[in-house]
């Protein structure tokens, strides 16, 4: 008989931990938040409530445009490829994806037209939106994170994945599934620059409640950054009940990426070694899907991001 496999730590340790790992935090070291940490997360809600969303940056112009685009099925290639083209950058991430393992043809890659046919439209949608996202997540930084802005990048691509996964099974669109995994921690980077400009230097190891006020405050901007950016209405949705981490979503979309977030969280904290791969983490997740599913959707972010485990 197989000896039982340990359970992994509970969601709310997950989630701590990830903060710490993107803030570049040592572990907690008490329960309770200080009275300096209950003043500073104040003054943090207080600015951000003030936060002004048009300081965020703008998306380009194509990204949207595209979208709406590759919803029109009489849109051939020659027109997609001419908007892409507008892009250099973009031309360039098409090009490379086309000819990556997944999509690779048996003739070569002629044009972006051919590349355009070959991607097909829905990975066309997920090129144009990384190619937009990436420079935003990644610009997060500062004195306590200074490599917030990378780790958040690397959890929004697994996010965005594990989301689109479990869309596939909860009814909602795939593409706006993976938009939603892809912006949902996009409000952490500001809270990343805010802790910088208003934490005083004494006010030491951040305790477990002080960091998850933080979070929710994070989670309020990423809702004004998708306003903001015009996102889908169901992506909007999704976030609105992000805010509330005490009421159960109720949103298809929304149960979506209540799961998709911590299955990203403990890959990436796995591919760092900050968590064990063998643990059982079917006690972890959140209950909005069948646990033979988020096993599979656990399964699927491995076999994407940690091909050699395979």
């Amino acid at each position: 008989m197989a000896a039982p496999v340990d359970a992994g730590p509970p969601l709310a340790l997950v989630e701590d931990r990830f903060h710490r790992f993107v803030l570049g935090l040592p572990d907690a070291t008490g329960d309770a938040a200080s009275p300096v940490e209950q003043a500073t997360l104040r003054r943090l809600e207080a600015i951000g409530e003030r936060f002004d969303v048009s300081g965020l940056p703008r998306l380009p112009s194509v990204l949207p445009q595209l979208l709406r685009a590759l919803k029109n099925d009489n849109l051939g290639g020659a027109q997609l490829a001419a908007m892409i083209g507008r892009d250099p950058v973009l031309v360039g991430e098409v090009m490379r994806m086309a000819g990556s393992a997944h999509f690779r043809s048996a003739q070569p890659i002629h044009s972006l037209q051919h590349a355009v046919v070959l991607l097909g439209r829905d990975a066309l949608r997920q090129v144009a939106t990384l190619h937009v996202m990436k420079p935003i997540l990644q610009a997060s930084a500062g004195m306590r994170g200074h490599m917030a802005g990378p780790w958040l990048w690397e959890h929004a691509e697994r996010c965005a994945h594990a989301a689109a996964f479990l869309g596939r099974h909860g009814g909602c669109d795939t593409f706006e599934a993976f938009l939603a995994g892809m912006v949902c921690h996009t409000g952490t980077g500001a809270v990343v620059r805010l802790l910088d400009q208003e934490a005083p230097s004494s006010l030491g190891p951040f305790s477990p409640p002080f960091l998850a006020g933080c979070m929710r405050i994070g989670a309020r901007l990423s809702l004004r950054a998708v306003r903001h950016w015009d996102m889908p209405a169901t992506v909007i949705a999704a976030l609105v009940e992000r805010v509330d981490p005490s009421e159960s979503p109720a949103s298809a979309l929304g149960k979506v990426l209540t799961c998709a977030d911590p299955l990203a969280m403990v890959q990436l904290l796995i591919e760092r070694g900050r968590l064990d791969a063998g643990l059982d983490y079917s006690g972890t997740w959140p209950t909005c899907f069948p646990s033979p599913v988020l096993l599979r959707a656990q399964q699927d972010l491995r076999r994407q991001f940690m091909p050699a485990q395979v």
